[in-house]
């Protein structure tokens, strides 16, 4: 997969970048600090779920692929047309 030019993971990086200023601010600034962890964390779990869902398809394409591979194998000794 070509990371570059992903627009998907272009924007939620930026929007990370965002929360982390923003999580600054509010515990330097506005001494908030529950309020300001939780944002952080919410806020940057993004990016860990794109890459989990880019992970899924991975292994979903693999999967198919050995799939496929195992029947092409499986073919010839049962002498079944598929």
């Amino acid at each position: 997969m070509n990371e570059k030019g992903n627009p998907l993971k272009d924007k939620s990086f930026s929007f990370a970048l965002r929360i982390v200023k923003l999580y600054r601010f509010l515990c330097e600034e506005k001494r908030e600090f529950v309020l300001s962890k939780q944002i952080l964390k919410s806020g940057t779990s993004i990016g860990a779920n794109i890459r989990e869902a880019q992970m899924r398809r991975v292994k979903l394409i693999l999967s198919i692929n050995f799939q496929l591979l195992k029947k092409k194998q499986m073919k010839p000794f049962i002498g079944w047309n598929y």
